[in-house]
C-alpha cells in the first residue's frame, strides 16, 4: 500500500467570535501552506468539539461531527443548535470549549463518516469523557478508498494525542478495554448488519400488534450464538439505535423546553444485564452517550421485575446473557413484602415477558454455569415455541478467537467431544501447554505487559474454596487461593487494598476503578480470575488452570462434581436433580475460549497434563 499522507489538525476556540472569522484565521494560520489551508476550508472535515471541566482530573464533553462547510456548520451549531438541543446549549455557553479540524487529501463523505464513527467509539471509551453528544453512528462499507483508513485513523488518533493526551490516549490502552469492545460505534460484520435488520424490524411489527391490544405476555425475540459470536456488540449497537436512531417510528412528542423533548412519549426500553462485569459496562455506556430524558433503565432482572408492574408495561426489553437468568425461586429472587402488589414467578425471563411488549434476549445455552438458571429440554423448548421459529435469529461466526479454523476446531473439539488432538500451528494464535502453573503465570505477566496486544489474565477452574468476602481463608492463608504444590495466587476480588483505600478517599476526587471490570484493574494481574469474572469478555493471552475437576480417562475429559468447589454447579434442583456434568462443562468452555490471540494451559490432573504436552509435540 501507498505511504499514507498525514492528517492536517487546527484546533480553535469554539465561540461565535472564532466562528464567523474560521476560515480567514485557518488561512492566516496557514499563510505560507495553501494545501494545508484548502483541505481545511473548502474539502470535507471532520470536527471534535469538547468542553474540559477540572484541571487535576480533566473531564470532557464531546461532539464529533464531519462538514463539507466547517464555518458555516460551526456557526449552525452556536446559532441554530442550541435552541433544540440541550447538548449544543450548554457547549455555547461554555468558556472553555474548543474545536479540532481534520482534514486530509483523501477525505470524502464515506471516508469523513467512517472516521466520524471511529472517533465516537474511542472517544466513548476514554476515562476522561463523560459525556459523547451524538445521535447517528455511520460505519461506511466499502468505497473508493476504504484500504486507506485504518492506518489514516492511526496518525488521525496519534496527532491528536500530542495536542491533548487526556482526551486522545493511546490507541492501544483503548482498545483493551471492555467499553471500547462493547461500544455501539463497533463495525458490524455483514452477519450482524443482516440479524440486526431483522431484529429491529420484528420489534417494529410487535409493537405495531400490540398498540391496540392487550397482551398478557410481550412477544420473545430469541437471538442464539456460541461464545464470541458477537452478541454483546450487536446488542449494544441495537440499543444504542432504538433509543438515539429512532429505529421504531413513533408518534412526534410534544416540546418541553427549547431543548427538551417529553420523555413519557418515547420509546422505554431496559437493558437488563444479570452479570455484575457487564452490568458496569452497559451502565458506563449509558452514562457517556444516553442523555437524562431519554427513556432507558440499565439494571439487573430482578430489581427490574421487582420495580415494574405488569399492568404498566415498559416497550422494550433487552436481555444481554439471557442464560445467565434464573428459572428457578431463590433468596434474591422473590416477592417484596413492600410491594405485594407485585408479584414475581420462578422464572425470570417469563417474567420479564410480563412487564414488556417486547422482550429480546440473546442465548447461549452452552454458557449456563448455574443449577439455578438450567433450561429443562421440556422448557427451552417451550421457550423457543414462544420465541416462535421465525422469531429466533443465530450467530454462527466466530469473531473472538484471532486463528485459523484448524486451531478454532481443536479447541471446539477438546470442550464439546473431550477429545485432545495434536496442536495446530498457528501464525496468528499460540497455544501453548506449561508443566507447572508459575511458569504459565509468568509468561501471563509478560504478554500482559505488551500493551499493544490488550490485557491478559490468569483464571482457573472453580475448584478451590472461596467465600467472597463471606467468611475468611484458613489460617495458613492471607486470602482464598488457588493452590497447587507450593504455588498459590489469589481468587479474584481478594486483593482489594487499592478500592478500599479509594473508597476511603472519595471525597478527594474520582475513584479510579469503581467502574472498570475485574480485568481492567490493573493489579487484578495478581489475581486469578473465574467464569464469574470473564464471561463475556475478551482477553488478549488466558492462561487457564485446570483444577482436579477436569480429568482424563480412557481417552477423553470428563468433568469430576467431587472435586469441584463451585456449589452454584454441584447442587442438585429440587434435591433429585444434578446438572453438574452440564455445568462444569459449560464453565471449561467458558474460561477455554476467553483468549484473543492465545491460550495457555496448564492441569492439575497428571494424566490430562500428559496428554495435553504428548498434543504439543
Amino acid at each position: 500500500m501507498k505511504s499514507i499522507k498525514s492528517p492536517v489538525i487546527y484546533k480553535t476556540k469554539y465561540d461565535i467570535d472564532s466562528a464567523n472569522q474560521l476560515d480567514d484565521n485557518i488561512r492566516e494560520y496557514f499563510k505560507n501552506d495553501e494545501k494545508s489551508r484548502t483541505l481545511l476550508t473548502e474539502y470535507p472535515t471532520v470536527y471534535v468539539i469538547n468542553d474540559q471541566n477540572g484541571v487535576k482530573n480533566p473531564s470532557y464533553t464531546v461532539y464529533v461531527g464531519e462538514t463539507n462547510d466547517i464555518q458555516r456548520r460551526t456557526l449552525q451549531h452556536l446559532d441554530s443548535d442550541p435552541k433544540d438541543r440541550e447538548d449544543f446549549f450548554g457547549l455555547k455557553q461554555s468558556k472553555n470549549a474548543e474545536m479540532y479540524v481534520i482534514g486530509q487529501e483523501h477525505f470524502n463523505k464515506s471516508m469523513t463518516l467512517d472516521v466520524e464513527n471511529r472517533l465516537m467509539q474511542y472517544l466513548s471509551s476514554v476515562p476522561a469523557v463523560k459525556h459523547l453528544n451524538n445521535r447517528r453512528h455511520n460505519d461506511q462499507n466499502k468505497y473508493y478508498d476504504s484500504e486507506e483508513f485504518e492506518p489514516l485513523f492511526r496518525k488521525i488518533w496519534k496527532k491528536l494525542g500530542k495536542k491533548n493526551h487526556d482526551l486522545f490516549p493511546a490507541q492501544e490502552i483503548l482498545e483493551s478495554s471492555a467499553l471500547f469492545k462493547a461500544s455501539p460505534f463497533n463495525k458490524l460484520t455483514s452477519e450482524q448488519l443482516k440479524a440486526k435488520s431483522e431484529i429491529i424490524e420484528k420489534i417494529r411489527l410487535a409493537l405495531s400488534k400490540q398498540k391496540n391490544k392487550k397482551q398478557e405476555n410481550g412477544q420473545l425475540i430469541l437471538v442464539e450464538g456460541d461464545a464470541g459470536s458477537g452478541k454483546t456488540v450487536l446488542m449494544s449497537n441495537i440499543f444504542y439505535d432504538l433509543v438515539h436512531e429512532n429505529e421504531i417510528s413513533f408518534q412526534e412528542t410534544q416540546i418541553k423546553t427549547p431543548y427538551q423533548k417529553e420523555s413519557s412519549n418515547r420509546l422505554s426500553v431496559a437493558m437488563l444485564v444479570n452479570q455484575n462485569e457487564q452490568l458496569k459496562v452497559y451502565k458506563d455506556i449509558s452514562q457517556k452517550i444516553f442523555d437524562k430524558n431519554d427513556n432507558i433503565e440499565v439494571e439487573k432482572p430482578v430489581t427490574f421485575i421487582k420495580n415494574t408492574n405488569p399492568n404498566k408495561k415498559i416497550d422494550i426489553a433487552l436481555i444481554d446473557e439471557a442464560h445467565l437468568l434464573l428459572t428457578q425461586r431463590s433468596q434474591s429472587y422473590s416477592n417484596d413484602k413492600r410491594h405485594p402488589e407485585i408479584q414475581v414467578g420462578t422464572n425470570m425471563l417469563k417474567d420479564i415477558l410480563k412487564r414488556a411488549k417486547v422482550v429480546m434476549a440473546v442465548f447461549d445455552p452452552k454458557q449456563v454455569l448455574s443449577t439455578t438458571s438450567v433450561w429443562d429440554r421440556e422448557d427451552f423448548k417451550e421457550l423457543e415455541e414462544q420465541a416462535v421459529q421465525n422469531n429466533i435469529i443465530y450467530l454462527h461466526n466466530q469473531m473472538r478467537i484471532d486463528a485459523s479454523q484448524a486451531t478454532i476446531d481443536w479447541i471446539h473439539k477438546l470442550i464439546d467431544k473431550g477429545e485432545i488432538g495434536k496442536i495446530p500451528k498457528d501464525d496468528r494464535y499460540e497455544i501453548k501447554i506449561f508443566r507447572s502453573p508459575a511458569e504459565m503465570q509468568k509468561a501471563i505477566e509478560e504478554k500482559n505487559k505488551k500493551h499493544d496486544r490488550g490485557i491478559s489474565r490468569m483464571v482457573a477452574t472453580f475448584d478451590w474454596d472461596y467465600s467472597g468476602g463471606k467468611t475468611k481463608p484458613p489460617k495458613e492463608q492471607k486470602y482464598w487461593e488457588v493452590r497447587e504444590g507450593d504455588w498459590n495466587m489469589p481468587w479474584n476480588y481478594e486483593i482489594n487494598e487499592r478500592d478500599k483505600f479509594e473508597k476511603k478517599h472519595r471525597k478527594h476526587g474520582p475513584v479510579k476503578y469503581s467502574n472498570q471490570s475485574w480485568a481492567e484493574k490493573d493489579y487484578t494481574i495478581n489475581e486469578i480470575g473465574s467464569t464469574y469474572t470473564v464471561q463475556g469478555f475478551d482477553l488478549n493471552y488466558v492462561g487457564v488452570e485446570l483444577g482436579p475437576s477436569v480429568k482424563y480417562r480412557n481417552g477423553q475429559i470428563i468433568h469430576d462434581p467431587d472435586k469441584s468447589a463451585n456449589p452454584k454447579a454441584t447442587q442438585k434442583r429440587d434435591s433429585t436433580k444434578s446438572y453438574a456434568d452440564m455445568l462444569l462443562k459449560n464453565e471449561f468452555n467458558v474460561l477455554m475460549t476467553r483468549g484473543v490471540h492465545g491460550l495457555y494451559i496448564h492441569a492439575v490432573d497428571p494424566e490430562l497434563q500428559k496428554a495435553l504436552e504428548e498434543a504439543e509435540k
